[in-house]
């Protein structure tokens, strides 16, 4: 079953069949081919739905969609200007910064990309900066959501390797921050070397504190959700409700801009959002079965380990398919496929399954802005009206930066501490 499995899906995906459909219409030939019971699909679609840990997902899909569609986000981009706009490549470290905080609140490099792609591309043409470059700036910096707390990757991770999703939210935010800093250094060198402009940036001390106390509300919302979950107050889903309702506080109360409309605009992106993650994950959760039954994650790992005879070649191998994997496949798609094939890998060789958890997330994060199927990368160059090609080139020492970050991450422990 598995050597059609690994025909037969990409196959479909070569014939625009979209994942999770491939993935179900796989393993429905697949299973029909070898005289099994085809109602086993069925069952199997309908097992991951009743997980208490997956509504997760949703409420802080819905807190983010609350707190990105009022003034949030404007506040947001303009404190991130008075801290760093004044340095030379100004709107690009305003990219960057902005996708950490955002992190904290959406959880979503797609969602980072779209809402700060729309806000800052064009303030960087009209400050000179070329469309490739803000293109490739936002596609990158987007990913960084991907690891900051409250990360849905990281939540679905958690669930389909039985991972803390404590666990993974505190080991996320030193290699979130390390990606920032790294690409802040890259944008930087970029903005020396070619010249482009800082952002003028109007008033003194004063107004810096009055956007940081308008910022605040966002910027302590990663503080409440990990201090929550560090302290053992609440578990994730009650966590994830705790957030919608710190929302909806902060934006009835502090902004005072949420209404009716915002509200129902907020909990149909949500439904959308979570209809097409939950559909891959009832997907993914029949494939899952038919590799255990075929007991391909042990397999896999006792020839890796027999032809591999070190860890680090190991890890090394884990990291190339990763890589290939994600400039294919979505990133939620990808966890769920490799992350029970990996873990038994990582059990086998002693590799904690936090740290492979971060591997995993970062290594797909790189997918999510390299063709030909990068999400983010096609997001930003269509809001800049720049090819694809220009932007990969203006994407090269970015690369280089999340590699390295992906290299601490794979070989240094101390790194992926929780």
């Amino acid at each position: 079953m598995v050597m059609m499995l690994i025909w037969v899906f990409p196959l479909l995906l070569f014939l625009s069949v979209p994942v999770a459909h491939a993935l179900i219409a796989a393993a429905t030939l697949i299973l029909a081919i070898d005289g099994r019971p085809v109602a086993v699909v069925a069952q199997r679609l309908y097992t991951p739905t009743q997980s208490f840990p997956m509504l997760a997902i949703p409420f802080f899909i819905l807190a983010g969609s609350l707190m990105m569609s009022g003034r949030f986000g404007e506040h947001l981009v303009n404190f991130a200007k008075l801290l760093v706009g004044r340095f030379k490549g100004g709107m690009g470290h305003v990219s960057i910064v902005g996708s950490v905080m955002f992190g904290g609140v959406s959880g979503s490099a797609v969602a980072d990309a779209s809402a700060l792609g729309n806000a800052l591309i064009p303030v960087q043409k009209r400050e000179g900066f070329p469309a490739a470059f803000a293109a490739a700036i936002n596609s990158c910096s987007s990913t960084i959501s991907v690891l900051i707390p409250p990360s849905i990757p990281l939540i679905i991770y958690g669930l389909v390797s039985n991972t803390s999703i404590i666990a993974l939210f505190i080991a996320g935010i030193l290699p979130g921050v390390m990606l920032g800093v790294g690409m802040l250094t890259a944008c930087w060198l970029s903005a020396r070397i070619r010249g482009f402009p800082a952002t003028e940036v109007e008033g003194g001390w004063s107004k810096f504190r009055k956007e940081a106390w308008q910022a605040l509300p966002a910027l302590l919302m990663p503080v409440f959700v990990v201090g929550t979950l560090r302290f053992g107050i609440a578990t994730p889903t009650e966590v994830s409700v705790m957030a919608v309702a710190y929302a909806l506080l902060v934006g009835a109360v502090v902004y005072r801009d949420l209404t009716l409309t915002t509200v129902l605009r907020a909990m149909m992106e949500t439904g959308v959002m979570t209809g097409a993650v939950m559909l891959i994950i009832m997907a993914s959760s029949v494939i899952q079965w038919m590799l255990t039954l075929e007991q391909a994650p042990q397999t896999l790992a006792a020839w890796m380990m027999a032809s591999l005879n070190q860890e680090w070649m190991v890890i090394l191998a884990m990291n190339l398919i990763m890589l290939m994997v994600g400039t294919f496949l979505d990133l939620p798609a990808a966890i769920l496929l490799l992350g029970p094939l990996f873990v038994g890998i990582a059990t086998a060789i002693g590799l904690d399954h936090v740290q492979l958890g971060l591997m995993m997330v970062v290594n797909l994060a790189i997918g999510l802005y390299t063709p030909p199927v990068g999400t983010t990368l096609f997001i930003s160059s269509t809001i800049a009206r720049v090819g694809i090609g220009a932007v990969f080139k203006e994407l090269l020492p970015f690369y280089l930066v999340a590699l390295v970050v992906l290299g601490l991450i794979s070989y240094v422990p101390a790194f992926t501490i929780h």
